[in-house]
């Protein structure tokens, strides 16, 4: 019989003794662990999932047969009905209720099932919308369209992708998937339920399913089992009809912790050192998608919030999070980031993020901010580092005020992680090598290693997952002193910088590459053109 761990509370005491009285009594093995190799999706095909969770009951693969997970021994109509069901003797099994419905969740999600396997069994009438769906993993009891939309959902959640973009054309819809950056196409549903997919959309999005000449945005929130996800979703009018994309926010992939980001070790301990000012400036830059929300987030978590006030102004907010005050812009109305921003400072803040600069009244009140006492946060959209300092200026910050203000700017990017299973050895080919060239790096014969073409079972084109690649620049008394002068250009920026120990974005994914991590042809994707 398996040892149930001990918990702390009485009540979860008492349960692991009523457990074990109960195995005993009944001659039943207990288990607190279900291992992987007892699910098997087959077995619960034929099973709705509100059957599954309301008996708290689960058929799985025991001892070269077939078990029955049982929260209550007692009941007895399960194993009997199993049994008809499968035409064999099914071994009862106790475990605790939670382990049980942890195992269905488990098991439901791996069943099979597949937008393309929908849409081969699916007959070509039009089809008309549904009602709102609230769990991905049960669709046997709605219409078509629901299910159609829940599958092409749980699809991408399996697949890792953050974002579903639903296109239509002359003839087609064609359905893609970004997982890891990069955009796959999937089965594309019939064009005559394009109507009704769009519709179902806009149903669950809370939107005005009849109007389609204006965009439109929206948000919903579907659960897979026990956990939720919120989508938010994007229409626009195109000429063969809606343009919809839905972005999938994971709480899982965001909220990270600063540890868990891929900062190299020094880069890491020196911003973890700059989280601890009280005043100041801190800049996250890169592209859209390159992480700069889930760097804040994971900084954010850092500070001290039960003895410090933390407010937020973001569009949008992609998660709440805890003992942190967060406000949602919403233009319409007037409230921008430089209006919310004025406001927050009443609120009498120790630090604050601001989603992002985007005009020179939010730069110069988050600049005046955070020379008055308060820890700023924000982001860029610029290529490097240096290139946060001279959009600072461009936009019209002072310069002395700049050099002042600014603790650090921060860049980075995602570059794709090779699967280990399937990366293979490769030459450095000559775009490798102006490249490194240009970043001003000497290979000096380091390994170098590639995705493996179509990939493996575990992974798109030999590639699975993301690795971050960072730069910090740190503003010192010499580059503080370049600043201020104001008539540095990027290049100058960068010289001094690396005179004082600067790691640049392509220094810091070459070593990832040497590594092992990723390759140099996501490298030069990933970074674009370096120097």
């Amino acid at each position: 019989m398996t040892a149930i761990n001990p918990e702390s509370s009485p009540a979860a005491m008492a349960a692991e003794a009523e457990l074990r009285r109960l195995a005993e009594a009944f001659h039943l093995p207990l288990l607190t662990v279900v291992a992987d190799e007892m699910l098997d999706p087959e077995l619960v095909a034929r099973l709705p999932l509100d059957w599954a969770r309301g008996h708290t009951a689960l058929p799985v693969r025991y001892a070269e047969g077939l078990g029955v997970l049982l929260a209550d021994p007692l009941n007895l109509d399960v194993p009997k009905h199993l049994s008809l069901l499968f035409n064999c003797e099914l071994t009862p099994l106790l475990a605790p209720p939670a382990v049980i419905l942890a195992a269905i969740e488990k098991c439901y999600f791996q069943r099979p099932g597949t937008p393309a396997d929908f849409l081969a069994e699916l007959s070509p009438p039009t089809v008309a919308a549904a009602p709102r769906a609230d769990d991905l993993l049960q669709t046997s009891a709605h219409a078509p369209v629901s299910q159609l939309v829940n599958l092409i959902l749980l699809g991408a959640v399996k697949a890792g992708a953050s974002d579903v973009h639903l296109e239509p054309f002359e003839s087609r819809l064609r359905v893609r998937y970004r997982v890891d950056g990069l955009l796959y196409e999937q089965a594309s549903p019939p064009k005559h339920l394009e109507a009704a997919l769009v519709s179902r959309l806009k149903v669950m999005a809370h939107m005005d399913i009849s109007e389609k000449r204006l965009p439109q945005d929206g948000a919903a929130r579907v659960r897979v089992g026990e956990r939720e996800l919120d989508v938010r979703v994007s229409t626009i009018p195109a000429a063969e009809g809606e343009r919809v994309v839905l972005r999938l926010l994971n709480r899982a992939e965001t909220l990270r912790p600063m540890d868990g980001l891929g900062m190299p070790p020094e880069l890491l301990k020196e911003f973890q050192v700059l989280l601890r000012e009280t005043s100041g400036m801190l800049l996250v830059c890169g592209p859209t998608g390159s992480g700069k929300t889930t760097t804040l987030y994971a900084a954010l978590q850092q500070l001290d919030r039960a003895h410090t006030n933390i407010l937020t102004i973001e569009d949008p907010i992609e998660y709440q999070l805890d003992e942190i005050g967060q406000m949602q812009v919403k233009p319409k109305i007037g409230l921008d980031f430089a209006e919310g921003l004025r406001h927050i400072l009443r609120q009498d803040p120790d630090t604050i993020m601001v989603g992002e600069i985007r005009d020179a009244a939010t730069a110069e009140i988050a600049v005046r901010a955070s020379l008055t006492g308060h820890l700023v946060f924000s982001t860029l959209h610029t290529n490097d580092a240096a290139g946060a300092v001279l959009r600072m200026l461009d936009v019209g910050v002072e310069p002395y005020l700049l050099a002042a203000a600014l603790r650090a700017a921060l860049a980075q990017r995602l570059a794709r992680r090779l699967c280990p299973a399937c990366c293979r050895p490769a030459e450095l080919t000559p775009a490798d090598l102006v490249w490194l060239e240009d970043a001003g790096i000497a290979p000096a014969g380091a390994p170098a290693l590639q995705g493996a073409g179509p990939g493996c079972p575990d992974c798109l084109e030999g590639y699975r997952g993301r690795v971050g690649l960072f730069e910090l620049l740190a503003m010192r008394p010499a580059l503080a002193a370049l600043v201020r002068a104001g008539s540095c250009d990027a290049a100058e920026l960068r010289a001094a910088a690396g005179s004082e120990g600067l790691r640049s974005l392509g220094q810091d994914g070459w070593g990832k590459a040497c590594a092992g991590l990723t390759s140099m042809e996501e490298l030069r994707r990933a970074i674009g053109r370096v120097g």
